[in-house]
């Protein structure tokens, strides 16, 4: 029998001190609040698909928000033609319709995992993420296509006064609306939903050049509109760079490097574990996979070595927020004239 050893977390039963009678509908709650909780397959699901449904609820939330926003705002230009509040209109609604294929991305990131997407589903969330991206694109050009062409085309604005406050509501709306999607967006780990708050807040900085511009429409100056747009079109930009920022680290499988170091933490203190070796963390949608070896004692069973993994998954499950399975591997402390176990594999480029 080998001493190398692979545990993958659901897939084999084992015993360590916890309850693994799944249960559905209100037994299956009270019965996991009452006792001490289990790590296996089907409890881990209840916490993903409860972050699935938080951000649902923040989507369609804020799709209420700013829907009504636009509807309102809608009304204003009909009154007042203002060209700048037509362009704030049609953020706020363009932003409000992002939310349709982030949802789509949260309803197929709870489909289970199949034999040709043996990792589920989750990565739509990078898709939309990205769509998310080249929507903020758009939008900072057309606030910079808007702003040149008034800048070059002056035109004055009527009902000064409802167009101010329309703008207003806009602003309001929007830093709302971001602020939500933000928060919940980090609480689940959800690196498109971020990138979501932060398109509301482009819109929200859109609003506010034209607040300003009709300031400056009022004092008579008309070519205020046209310069806070251009000024708010950099702002954009800048939200663009942070939100793609984000995004694209999550395509390439970037972690916090602090969550690596917590991880590692957590393994280390595991009795039988000497030595943590390979240790590799990815987001799968707002999802947390860990890959990891271990180092053992040589002259452990193979039995011996799968408990301390088990008791290595356990203490990562604990230690790393959102990490909902890990694949733990255990290999021999190598001692003194010993072949390495891994020979055969170097002729292997990804050995």
């Amino acid at each position: 029998m080998s001493d190398r050893h692979t545990h993958r977390h659901g897939q084999e039963p084992h015993d360590h001190g916890h309850a693994h009678h799944p249960s559905p509908g209100l037994r299956h709650r009270l019965t996991h609040l009452l006792t001490p909780h289990s790590h296996e397959t089907a409890d881990k699901l209840d916490p993903a698909l409860e972050s699935s449904a938080r951000g649902m609820r923040a989507l369609w939330v804020s799709l209420t928000v700013l829907g009504a926003t636009a509807l309102a705002q809608a009304v204003v230009v009909a009154l007042s033609g203002s060209v700048a509040l037509l362009g704030d209109t049609v953020h706020n609604a363009a932003d409000a319709l992002t939310a349709v294929p982030l949802g789509i991305a949260f309803v197929l990131g709870r489909r289970a995992a199949t034999r040709r997407f043996t990792y589920g589903y989750g990565r739509a969330e990078d898709l939309a993420g990205l769509a998310i991206v080249l929507t903020i694109a758009a939008s900072a050009a057309f606030a910079a296509w808007a702003a040149v062409g008034r800048l070059l085309d002056p035109r004055p604005v009527e009902h000064v006064p409802a167009v101010a406050v329309a703008a207003l509501v806009g602003f309001v709306g929007n830093e709302w609306v971001a602020r939500y999607r933000m928060r919940v967006g980090r609480e689940i780990g959800s690196a498109a939903l971020v990138a979501d708050g932060l398109h509301a807040r482009t819109d929200g900085f859109t609003s506010l050049a034209v607040l300003l511009g009709a300031g400056g429409a009022a004092l008579g100056w008309q070519l205020a509109d046209p310069i806070v747009g251009l000024a708010i079109t950099a702002a954009i930009t800048l939200v663009l760079r942070d939100a793609a920022r984000e995004v694209f680290r999550r395509v390439l499988d970037a972690v916090d490097p602090a969550l690596v170091d917590r991880a590692e933490r957590a393994v280390r203190a595991v009795p039988g574990v000497r030595e943590v070796g390979e240790l590799r963390l990815r987001w799968i949608g707002h999802r947390l996979r860990a890959e990891l070896v271990v180092v053992v004692d040589g002259e452990e069973t193979v039995r011996q070595a799968h408990a301390i993994a088990v008791e290595a998954e356990h203490a990562l499950l604990h230690a790393v927020p959102r990490l909902t399975a890990a694949l733990v591997h255990a290999d021999p402390a190598p001692v003194p004239g010993e072949t390495d176990p891994h020979l055969a594999l170097a002729h292997h480029p990804t050995a």
